[in-house]
Formats: structure tokens, C-alpha cells, sequence
């Protein structure tokens, strides 16, 4: 009999559970060989990033062999900026995949927002602070909007959001005019966005000194409340090895980072967003309702949970986060154009999301998802750029890189079944 179960049957048998029991009873994660670990959560199915972060390291060792500056601080540096844009649409992404459904308008609505800001402060003198405003919450009210058609109408979210791929689209290009290109300020407050760094070498160490604390801080706590609450938790040592290993790729990127123009706000921007929204996905109510909803519908309405509404306000944040990704893609480029949130935008920042470790069929899925799926594609990007590679070869390795992604999602989802944790 495991110590979970033996633990059960102490507390049926109504006999107070002093902590020495829960200790005794309780078993620890940590407490095993990290290779026991590991070989159980691969045939369970919970491998978790492991896969995404061993195909980053490989990437990045492939490309490092075949052109030297691909590691370099000047192009790590860019990269850190160019993954932004992509990623902030791709967490977007995250919240409505998790709940089984599919986005496809989010390229077009990132486009949109950035020519609606372009024609607002520079066709019509609107202040920048509020055309960003009304660019941003633009994205929301067209979320809304998807998002009422998906619940209260009953329109699948594919249908819905293929109309809005064109529609929006389609009024972007009629509010950009004949013209079809408005170049923004280049000292500007957008441009600011991805064109400002941090000299000072302080900022970029104290970001991954505060950062390491505090996912130490996140982990302590949450072992203690799960071992008072009587169920498997990490160790200290476990704890201690996780931190030291953020702790140390945290400094190389900081070390890295300040090796060029040091730390850039646009990267800070986007932990900053990733750190809050997996706070509210994993720590609140309304998080728990996504992930709940996304395992089983019927359930979570037999369980009273307002389903129409968590639909909705996952497609609010989807177009949200589509209006804030477009606006950092058009201060990348100081320009908004007839091709903003055209091209691979849409499959880049999908393939982001799944490459990372959300799971298509949804209920499981993480922010950091998409900065790792993010991570992957831009390298490859940046690898074949520097490579001077056809973009044909870029789109096939691509693709592979999805293709492995959705087949180890569906061999986990297996997997577990087969453990009967599905």
C-alpha cells in the first residue's frame, strides 16, 4: 500500500494526522533518484518542458557549430528583443488552447491595432499614450465580440475566427487608406518599446537576482502548503537544485545581455506579462475555471461554472494580447503596413504555443509555453537568416519542429489516459 493511500486510510479511521504523520506518510517527490523521477513522469505522460527546452539547446548547438556569431551577445541580444511580439500574441493563444479551441484571427487583429494606432497619433495627432489605449482595448472588444458568437450563438470558434482573419483584415487595410504604409516616430513612446535598453549592468543582474528569489520564495511556499495539505510535494533539495539551475541560465543571460546594450524593456515587459498571467492561471479562481473547463465542458457546467462567460473572457484575452503583440511588432519596425500581421504570423505564433507544451486537445498548458515555443522558432529564424538559408528551408524545419511537438502532446495525452489521470 503506497503512503498516499496509507494516509487516507488513517484519516478514515478518524485518527487525528499530527505533521510527524504527514512527514511519515506523505511521500516526496524529491525524495527519489531524479532519474526515478524522470523515467516515471515520461511513461505517465508528464514530461512537461523537458522536450521544448532539450530541442532548444539542440538548435542552438546546431546553428553555433555551422556560424559562430549565432551565440553571440549582439544576435542573442536581438533575439531576446524579436521574440516579443510573437510571444505576447502566442500567450494570447495559450488561454483560448487550453480550452480546446483555436484563434485564427489573432494576425490579423495584431495588425489592426497597430495601423489603427499609426492612423490615430500620426494621421490625427491623438496623443501616443492614448492611441495605445484605444489600440489595446480595441483588441479586447473584438475578442468580446468572437468570443459572444463562440458562446451564446453556438458558431465554432474555427468559423468565427476564420471570418475574423478576413474581416479584420480587411479593416485594416481600409483604415491604413490608399497610402498603405504610416512610418511612426522613431524617438517615439512605441518606439521606445523594443529600442530601449538598460545600461546599467545592475538591471540586468537584479532582474535575474529578484526573478531566481522569487521563484524560490513560489516554491517553498507551495511545498509547505502542499505537504500540510497532505499531498506529494518537492523536497528542499529538489527546490534548492531547480533554483540553482534558473539561478545560473538567469546570470548567463544577464551576463550575455550586458555584453551588448545590456537589459531591453521590451524583454522585461514580456516576463513581467508571462510571470502575472501564469500567477493568474495557476493561483486564481478564474484559472482554475480555464483549466477545468478545458478538460471536460459538460463537467464544469454540472459544477455551476458560468461557461459562456469564461469562453468569452478567454477570447477577450486572446484579442487583448493579439492588439499588444501587433504594437510591439510595429515599434520593431517603427511602421504600420498593408503586411502587418500577414505572412507566417498566425502559424508562428500557434506553432509557438504547441511547440511549447500546450496541449491542442486543452486543460493543459502554461504562459511560459509560448516563450519557449517562441524561443525555438525565432532561433531557427535567426539561424537560417545568418545561415544565408533559403526561407523554404526555415518553413520545413519549421514544420518538422511542430509535427514532433503535436505527436509527443498526443503520446502524453496517452500515456496518461493509460494512468488514468485523463
Amino acid at each position: 500500500m503506497s503512503r498516499t493511500w496509507a494516509l487516507r486510510k488513517h484519516k478514515a479511521a478518524g485518527a487525528a494526522v499530527t505533521a510527524a504523520d504527514r512527514r511519515r506518510l506523505t511521500p516526496e517527490l524529491g525524495a527519489q533518484n531524479p532519474l526515478v523521477i524522470l523515467k516515471r513522469r515520461f511513461h505517465s505522460g508528464e514530461l512537461g518542458s523537458v522536450p521544448v527546452a532539450l530541442g532548444l539547446i539542440v538548435v542552438w548547438i546546431i546553428f553555433e557549430s555551422l556560424n559562430e556569431n549565432f551565440l553571440s551577445p549582439r544576435n542573442l541580444s536581438n533575439l531576446s528583443v524579436d521574440i516579443v511580439g510573437t510571444g505576447m500574441i502566442s500567450v494570447g493563444v495559450v488561454f483560448v488552447l487550453l480550452l480546446g479551441e483555436i484563434d485564427l484571427s489573432v494576425g490579423s487583429v495584431s495588425g489592426l491595432a497597430a495601423a489603427a494606432f499609426a492612423v490615430l497619433n500620426v494621421s490625427h495627432g491623438v496623443p501616443e499614450g492614448l492611441a495605445l489605449l484605444v489600440a489595446v482595448l480595441g483588441g479586447t472588444a473584438i475578442g468580446a465580440v468572437q468570443g459572444f458568437f463562440l458562446a451564446k450563438v453556438g458558431v465554432p470558434a474555427f468559423v468565427v475566427t476564420l471570418a475574423g482573419l478576413l474581416g479584420w483584415n480587411g479593416l485594416m487595410l481600409y483604415i491604413l487608406g490608399a497610402n498603405g504604409t504610416i512610418n511612426l516616430d522613431d524617438k517615439g513612446l512605441l518606439a521606445m518599446l523594443t529600442g530601449y535598453y538598460f545600461h546599467n549592468v545592475a538591471a540586468a543582474y537584479g532582474l535575474a537576482a529578484l526573478g531566481t528569489a522569487g521563484y524560490f520564495l513560489a516554491s517553498y511556499h507551495d511545498a509547505r502548503r502542499r505537504r500540510t495539505a497532505g499531498v506529494p510535494a518537492r523536497s528542499l533539495n529538489e527546490i534548492l537544485l531547480r533554483t540553482g539551475v534558473l539561478a545560473a541560465i538567469a546570470m548567463a543571460s544577464a551576463f550575455v545581455l550586458n555584453q551588448f546594450l545590456g537589459l531591453p524593456l521590451a524583454l522585461l515587459i514580456f516576463l513581467v506579462v508571462l510571470v502575472g498571467l501564469d500567477c493568474v492561471l495557476r493561483r486564481t479562481r478564474y484559472g482554475r475555471m480555464i483549466f477545468a473547463l478545458g478538460g471536460s465542458v459538460e463537467a464544469s457546467r454540472r459544477t455551476g461554472l458560468n461557461v459562456d462567460l469564461v469562453r468569452i473572457s478567454v477570447f477577450m484575452m486572446s484579442g487583448t494580447m493579439a492588439a499588444v503583440g501587433g504594437l510591439f511588432l510595429a515599434s520593431r519596425v517603427t511602421s504600420a503596413s498593408q503586411t502587418s500581421g500577414a505572412g507566417l504570423l498566425l502559424m508562428d505564433v500557434i506553432a509557438a504555443a504547441v511547440i511549447g507544451g500546450t496541449s491542442l486537445f486543452g486543460g493543459r498548458g502554461r504562459t511560459w509555453s509560448a516563450l519557449l515555443g517562441v524561443l525555438v522558432i525565432q532561433s531557427i529564424a535567426s539561424g537560417v537568416a545568418l545561415m544565408g538559408i533559403q526561407t523554404a528551408v526555415q518553413f520545413m524545419i519549421t514544420g518538422g519542429v511542430l509535427l514532433i511537438a503535436v505527436v509527443i502532446d498526443s503520446l502524453s495525452r496517452r500515456a496518461q489516459r493509460a494512468h488514468g489521470r485523463v
